[in-house]
């Protein structure tokens, strides 16, 4: 074999496996997905396993699940401020907005910072044994001075800016 048909076949070889590799990416990328998160209703977990005293994340509905004087709560993870995600922070026992500082309490009343008001809710239901979010059913957060449930946070904050500083 000549080398410059070696060469001609190796490149083309290559060229083959690059076009197979971006279709197979590009699959991945753009083949339909559930609607989870977005005004679908996502069935999550048993009522029993709600904690009282923190928070459960469901990452499908893009919420957390909380009890609040023994009913079970929604809150979407979305700041109301500028939509940034809003991470629960386990020390301090609040929601912490990383982007600009705001922080609500574990029931999502605005505890300070910039957001408007407290954090979204979602509608729940419990459909056989099994919470049920429905996303597209979103109530808005409680006016600045709401207070829900009154806890203190527990410890440090876990971003710059919790608690007031």
């Amino acid at each position: 074999m000549e080398r410059r048909s070696f060469l001609t076949r190796a490149w083309k070889t290559g060229a083959g496996f690059l076009a197979g590799a971006g279709a197979w990416t590009s699959w991945d990328l753009l083949r339909p997905r559930n609607a989870a998160g977005f005004n679908a209703k996502i069935r999550t977990v048993s009522p029993d396993t709600v904690p009282a005293n923190t928070v459960l994340e469901i990452p499908e509905a893009r919420a957390y699940l909380t009890k609040i004087n023994d009913e079970i709560v929604a809150l979407s993870e979305v700041c109301s401020h500028l939509g940034c995600r809003v991470p629960f922070c386990d020390s301090s026992g609040q929601f912490e907005c990383p982007c600009h500082g705001s922080f609500f309490n574990r029931a999502g009343d605005l505890q300070g910072g910039p957001a408007p008001r407290g954090m979204d809710r979602f509608k729940i239901e419990i459909v056989d044994g099994v919470i049920e979010i429905d996303t597209a059913e979103r109530e808005s957060g409680a006016p600045p001075g709401t207070v829900t449930i009154n806890e203190p946070p527990r410890g440090p904050p876990c971003t710059e800016g919790g608690h007031g500083a």
